[in-house]
């Protein structure tokens, strides 16, 4: 099945503790269904310290589920991801305003 969200995409969050932020995804895990998206889902980690690093808490963006991000299409606004041919190849695009992504 072909990739709805990939990374670079701008998302929106549909749910949970970051409900309407928005951000890029920075790395997706299709066989997980999770995706890491910049400021969303942050968590705090102990690091321990090393010769080259400090050590202490540092906020860490934690995976968050594909069902929970929307595209944004260009006027802003959460939207559905569609697939259709184009010259002979599948293009996504965006279901509210017909543009390919």
């Amino acid at each position: 099945m072909a990739a709805k969200l990939k990374k670079g995409d701008k998302v929106v969050v549909l749910a949970g503790k970051d409900k309407g932020k928005q951000g890029e995804i920075t790395s997706v895990n299709p066989s997980a269904g999770k995706a890491v998206v910049d400021g969303i889902n942050i968590a705090i980690r102990h690091v321990k310290q090393s010769q080259t690093s400090q050590g202490g808490r540092t906020p860490q963006p934690m995976p968050i589920d594909l069902s929970n991000l929307a595209l944004l299409d260009k006027n802003g606004k959460a939207t559905r991801v569609g697939f259709k041919m184009e010259d002979g190849k599948k293009v996504r695009f965006a279901k509210t305003t017909g543009d390919v992504i």
